[in-house]
């Protein structure tokens, strides 16, 4: 999986939040805001083509969470990710 180069992050007034670019600009009707833990998932995706199991396995490497938490924290993303068909596949 790997983020839709149609997307970017932004900080605004202090937050963290997926912008889209060029003509995805005209059909996203929402506002994605971010935490530190989605920003880092979010840049993971951008830069790299990886599956859940790779995702996860950073996320442990980066924060001190277990892996039933971060495996269920990292669906739950990469669910709203593909509702809002950020994920190119």
């Amino acid at each position: 999986m790997k983020i839709s180069k149609d997307y970017l992050l932004k900080s605004v007034a202090g937050n963290i939040v997926v912008v889209p670019v060029g003509d995805k600009a005209l059909d996203f009707n929402a506002i994605i805001h971010l935490n530190e833990v989605g920003s880092f998932i979010f840049k993971l995706l951008q830069e790299n083509d990886l599956n859940k199991d790779e995702i996860v396995s950073k996320l442990l490497d980066e924060y001190e969470i277990d892996k039933e938490t971060a495996t269920k924290d990292v669906e739950a993303f990469l669910e709203k990710l593909k509702e809002n068909k950020i994920l190119e596949n």
